[in-house]
């Protein structure tokens, strides 16, 4: 469950970078050129899609990471992150597989309570 929990944040994780760049990059293009808002539309808090950019892949990726050795460490910055997704760009065709593959490798690296190893987080 571990190592399905690391690949599921990594994954999320890169695919969040490639949705946040845009994200962040249209906010960008919006504060230059007024028009491509007037005409497109605009996000309604343009500081959480800017934070939302940042630290959802950031947190995915670090979650997926530390989901091996430390899984609650690492499934709660899986699940934060899936929050961040989800406030920051909402729930649509570009968002649904970083915001599920960070919701399900947070609940399998959460569920992995009792690992391999003698040490567990509980």
């Amino acid at each position: 469950m571990r190592n399905a929990a690391l690949m599921l944040g990594i994954i999320g994780g890169l695919i969040a970078m490639v949705v946040g760049s845009f994200g962040y990059g249209y906010t960008e293009l919006v504060r230059e050129y007024d028009e491509v808002g007037e005409v497109f539309g605009t996000f309604d808090n343009e500081g959480l899609v800017r934070a939302s950019a940042f630290l959802a892949p950031l947190l995915a990726i670090a979650g997926g990471a530390m989901a091996k050795i430390r899984a609650l460490w690492g499934g709660a910055l899986l699940m934060i992150s899936a929050a961040l997704m989800y406030f920051g760009f909402s729930f649509n065709v570009f968002t649904m597989f970083p915001i599920g593959f960070c919701l399900v490798g947070g609940a399998l690296a959460i569920a992995a309570g009792k690992p391999d190893e003698a040490k567990a987080h509980f």
